[in-house]
């Protein structure tokens, strides 16, 4: 198909005019050949990745963080010199989405997450920069934190932490991809959940964890982004008919 019959269809499945405040400059980075036939969906914007498409003669690459952000790169030397030229080199086009894959209701990391972790109800939470990223949800069975962190590891092939578990029966889970940080916990607390489903554990959320009362459970800021890729990779195979590949590059963070 034409790259921009894809690019198009991305844009506007995945609703990038509704952020235009986002640090990624989301959507098209790289400009590749025209026609796509083979794509592959990754995490992270890296040289290990561009490396794969183009040893497996992939046309596309989705990432959810991407290589332009802001005004940088500034200088298209060092690291940078070395990812354009294997991607304009091998006629490669990059695509990257950062909060609106987030955010997705359907396709996004945090609705990946939230059904994974069987919720039910979900509603807007976690606003970051006037957008809201994540959701709020209610547990459809009985279970506590330690339970529902055996479950998430299983499916995302990672390794849970959790603090301030006081092993009560959860009823409103929150979730939040990657690292939704303090402001995320705080605003957990404030909506009254009984837990909070995230990438990262930073130190500074260790202690008022503890004294607002609300569990964190953080599966890894990667693992946890990898469900939204996964997600759209599954899409476009099936309206496409496209030859699709997760490349899988775990960072244990």
């Amino acid at each position: 198909m034409k790259r921009s019959d894809l690019t198009n269809y991305l844009d506007r499945e995945l609703n990038l005019a509704a952020f235009s405040g986002d640090a990624s400059n989301n959507g098209l980075q790289i400009e590749g050949r025209e026609e796509v036939g083979r794509v592959l969906f990754g995490v992270d914007g890296c040289q290990a990745l561009f490396r794969r498409a183009a040893e497996g003669n992939f046309d596309f690459v989705f990432v959810h963080h991407g290589i332009s952000w802001g005004g940088e790169p500034r200088r298209w030397t060092g690291m940078h010199a070395q990812r354009f030229r294997t991607m304009f080199g091998n006629g490669i086009s990059l695509y990257g989405v950062h909060l609106p894959l987030d955010a997705h209701p359907e396709l996004g990391n945090n609705a990946q997450l939230a059904a994974l972790a069987e919720l039910t109800e979900l509603e807007p939470f976690c606003n970051y920069h006037g957008y809201d990223i994540g959701f709020l949800g209610r547990t459809r069975r009985i279970v506590n934190a330690s339970e529902l962190a055996s479950t998430l590891e299983a499916a995302l092939n990672g390794k849970a932490r959790l603090i301030a578990d006081s092993g009560r029966i959860l009823r409103r889970v929150a979730v939040v991809s990657g690292g939704g940080g303090m402001d995320a916990l705080e605003q957990a607390a404030a909506a009254g959940a009984d837990l909070l489903i995230t990438g990262e554990l930073e130190h500074v959320m260790f202690h008022p964890a503890h004294e607002l009362g609300i569990p964190v459970l953080a599966l890894g800021h990667y693992a946890t982004e990898t469900v939204g890729p996964k997600a759209v990779m599954a899409r476009i195979r099936e309206v496409f008919g496209l030859e699709c590949e997760f490349a899988d590059l775990p960072t244990g963070l």
